[in-house]
């Protein structure tokens, strides 16, 4: 299952997509967790020190690509490959452990895998935008075939930028992360416009709540798209400055929310089906407003339609 956390800056979205990870780590598996954000805080939260982190993938989006192609007919080669390029019948579809991506690009810290798609290097500043990193994400959440009891947890860049690409419909269920105020929940209301137009699962996770009055707001908000509350909590305010941090160190009633963000998931169908038809619905919109031109082909005829999306490779990749 695929479970992207979003919401305004500040928010606390990466600190509960850590949480999260550590709790469903602890409760199932196998887990891998992704910074996706352009504030690169997910390791740091997670207690990492930056020399311990992995290869970022967006340093590396070429090799990723040519992995990915495998022997697909369709793709002349990797150049030809864009961050909404979809899998086709000799594509290499991975897993959660797949070797290339486990070997390599992930870090173990709390029990389960941590992968990261990089900061700015001085090449990208005035050249590059940050989507150009998360598109290594897409196109391994393209290539995905996870089950229902393996679980990507991704920390999703901040605000409206969410939108840039397709991969917010790349999720089986989306929490986002709103403090009671106005910000917060006008974030959600952007969010959930976009989000209902294609059907992606969205549910509002309160944080920072320090009364009923604040519960209240959230409610009279956000209706019944509100899920839960944290509430203010020392616990994480002390593993957010550095301190020792377990998850029995949470007050009772955040950790059994984090339990309800995990049965809400659960509960979540997956859509194989969804899936692949946005997956191909982006990359025609893609292909149209730019990278037919950027590329100098028709991208158009990289889709397979005779591609079933979700089938589970064969023998395991690598």
């Amino acid at each position: 299952m695929r479970v992207a956390f979003v919401g305004k800056g500040g928010s606390g979205k990466t600190t509960l997509s850590s949480l999260f990870a550590r709790y469903v780590a602890r409760q199932c598996g196998p887990v891998v967790a992704i910074d996706a954000d352009i504030n690169q805080h997910l390791g740091l939260v997670l207690g990492l020190d930056p020399a311990a982190l992995p290869e970022p993938l967006g340093a590396h989006i070429g090799e990723i690509k040519e992995y990915l192609r495998g022997e697909n007919p369709l793709i002349a080669s990797a150049a030809s490959m864009v961050k909404t390029t979809p899998p086709g019948r000799g594509s290499r579809l991975v897993g959660l452990t797949d070797p290339f991506f486990a070997d390599r690009f992930t870090t173990t810290v709390q029990g389960f895998g941590l992968m990261v798609t990089g900061p700015f290097s001085e090449d990208d500043l005035g050249v590059a935008c940050y989507h150009s990193k998360v598109g290594a994400v897409e196109l391994f959440l393209n290539h995905l075939v996870d089950g229902r009891d393996e679980y990507v947890i991704v920390d999703m860049t901040a605000g409206g930028d969410s939108f840039a690409s397709g991969m917010f419909t790349r999720f089986d269920m989306t929490f986002l992360v709103a403090e009671p105020t106005r910000q917060g929940v006008g974030v959600y209301r952007q969010y959930r416009d976009h989000a209902r137009d294609f059907g992606v699962p969205i549910a509002v996770v309160g944080n920072k709540v320090h009364s009923a009055a604040d519960v209240a707001f959230l409610e009279d908000q956000v209706g019944d798209d509100l899920l839960v509350c944290l509430e203010h909590s020392p616990a994480i305010r002390a593993m957010e400055q550095g301190r020792a941090f377990t998850l029995a160190d949470l007050e009772p009633a955040n950790h059994e929310a984090l339990g309800v963000l995990l049965g809400r998931v659960r509960e979540q169908e997956k859509d194989w089906e969804r899936f692949g038809r946005q997956t191909i619905e982006f990359h025609v919109r893609n292909a149209r407003a730019w990278a037919n031109r950027a590329t100098g082909e028709d991208l158009l005829e990289q889709i397979d339609h005779g591609f079933v999306f979700g089938e589970r490779p064969a023998v395991p990749a690598g």
